[in-house]
């Protein structure tokens, strides 16, 4: 599959090897704006939709292994031999899986948000539902769904962010193919991730929000 993306080419001779900047879950590639800002001044900087995300392609399938196909595609096709890849969340799990693939591609790797671990928290349902509640009213402005998404979310940083891929009344991500593969989002091992030994310089950020993360995932991560 081929991924839509965008390029940044540094105005000055690049001193660093490229970064893949990969989103999460509902997410696109203006997500990782900011950080790709910071990074494009002494490097080329790719920005990715994964897919069944923004615009790229839509597909059936939506496991990391695909995802890690798809990356790998686009390595090949920007001729690219070796990189930085910062994956968030989601993101962050296919970035694994494209280190087992393709360890020899990748210099460092951060992950953003994401542990090695089976995520056993049905977090998305709420999400899922509201999402589902804007469909089925048939809006096409956001303050409206807004409205609507705040009798599930409470976070309104949350609803803004979903928002984002909200235009003319639809979704720029997959919803039903999203809420078919959610459990393998919670359920890649960390045996079926990173190889172990891992030869790839690996920097974990981990937020600890009850939500998301907490101490418990600090363990596998330390032992990768």
């Amino acid at each position: 599959m081929k991924l839509n993306y965008r390029e940044h080419i540094p105005a000055q001779q690049a001193q660093f090897p490229p970064a893949l900047l990969i989103h999460g879950l509902f997410g696109s590639l203006d997500n990782l704006g900011v950080l790709g800002r910071d990074l494009r001044s002494d490097r080329r900087v790719i920005q990715v939709d994964m897919r069944n995300h923004g615009h790229s392609p839509r597909s059936e399938r939506m496991d990391y292994a695909a995802m890690a196909e798809d990356l790998l595609a686009l390595i090949d096709d920007l001729s690219l031999p070796q990189l930085d890849v910062i994956g968030h969340s989601m993101g962050g799990k296919a970035a694994m899986t494209l280190a087992a693939l393709a360890p020899e591609r990748i210099r460092r790797l951060a992950l953003l948000d994401i542990a090695p671990v089976d995520y056993q928290v049905r977090r998305h349902d709420t999400i899922f539902a509201a999402i589902n509640a804007v469909t089925d009213a048939r809006l096409t402005r956001r303050q409206e769904a807004a409205e609507i998404m705040r009798g599930y979310i409470q976070e309104e940083g949350v609803i803004q962010f979903l928002l984002k891929s909200f235009q003319e009344g639809e979704w720029l991500f997959n919803v039903p193919v999203l809420w078919g593969a959610i459990r393998k989002y919670r359920g890649l091992a960390r045996s079926n991730a990173l190889p172990r030994p891992c030869d790839v310089y690996q920097r974990w950020l981990i937020a600890l929000h009850p939500r998301y993360s907490s101490r418990r995932h600090c363990a596998p991560v330390s032992s990768c």
